[in-house]
């Protein structure tokens, strides 16, 4: 059975850094393409950062680009995501998901609240 579970995120304020991680278990994990995806309330979930299973190839959101690094340490089934200069815009539940390729992803975590606010 496949298990994906979030952990790193919190109450931090503007300006301040986080570092996600996702631990993985009961798949192949250096075959997906790992991904963060976020949500808001009232709002779609949306891609974050998308990291390629040699971990060479990334993807950004464009209001992440700049602020955010996605990294995957396949010997571990980790990935992580390290986010800097946090905006309160970036609040959201963010959650780790596996895929083939640039697929969606096929399995899901159930996600960690992010909250940026003074």
């Amino acid at each position: 059975q496949v298990h994906l579970v979030e952990s790193g995120g919190g109450l931090v304020q503007p300006g301040g850094s986080l570092r996600l991680s996702c631990a993985a278990s009961g798949l192949t994990f250096s075959i997906y393409a790992m991904n963060w995806y976020r949500q808001a309330p009232g709002k779609e979930r949306e891609l974050v950062a998308r990291i390629f299973t040699s971990g060479s190839g990334t993807i950004y959101l464009d209001s992440v680009k700049g602020r955010f690094t996605i990294a995957r340490d396949n010997a571990k089934n980790m990935v992580y995501l390290e986010m800097n200069s946090l905006k309160p815009e970036d609040t959201a539940a963010y959650y780790c998901g596996a895929a083939v390729g640039s697929r969606s992803p096929q399995y899901w975590g159930q996600g960690t609240q992010v909250t940026v606010s003074s």
